[in-house]
């Protein structure tokens, strides 16, 4: 898999990350415990904890373990709003996400979804997107499905989110396939 650096849609511009994006990820997103609440790690007290996930991100995209993209608003001076990410397996891709606060509740991830998941199934060798989330997350449930994904199921104790509890959660498994 060979990922376009850039990718643009309505609204937004999905781009590959630099390290010099850390603080605007800090300050959109990684310091509040609201936005991390069901993510897989814990909120940043500072922004040097974001550099060394900062530093994996572009070996990761180098190696072609996972590839990320941040998410940029076209308008107010193009404000990062979040991320998004693919981590091909085969002929499988999982997809995963986070957005600022800020921008919740406007389409917005919806529209990285679509954008991303459609440039995943378009090429010859992928044959399904997936992605899970808590089973509490309906917002993010909703958001998978708003970009054509359908439920598969329930995944029991499939996944640790540390700022919910120190035992595996269950995670609603979407897909979209062709």
């Amino acid at each position: 898999m060979n990922p376009p650096t850039h990718i643009e849609t309505a609204r937004l511009v999905l781009r590959k990350p630099v390290v010099a994006d850390t603080p605007r990820i800090f300050e959109a997103y990684a310091n509040d415990a609201e936005v991390t609440r069901y993510l897989t790690w814990r909120p940043h007290r500072t922004v040097a904890d974001g550099e060394e996930p900062a530093a994996h991100r572009l070996a990761a995209w180098e190696s072609g373990a996972y590839f990320c993209w941040v998410i940029m608003h076209k308008e107010d001076g193009g404000e990062l709003i979040g991320m998004i990410s693919i981590r091909p397996n085969a002929w499988r891709v999982n997809l995963g996400y986070v957005l600022g606060r800020k921008w919740w509740g406007r389409g917005y991830m919806t529209e990285a979804v679509r954008a991303v998941v459609d440039y995943a199934l378009s090429e010859s060798e992928v044959f399904r997107v997936w992605a899970v989330c808590d089973v509490a997350n309906a917002a993010s449930a909703r958001v998978l499905e708003k970009a054509g994904m359908r439920r598969e199921g329930i995944l029991r104790r499939w996944e640790m989110h540390p700022n919910l509890s120190d035992e595996p959660r269950d995670s609603l498994c979407y897909a979209r396939v062709k």
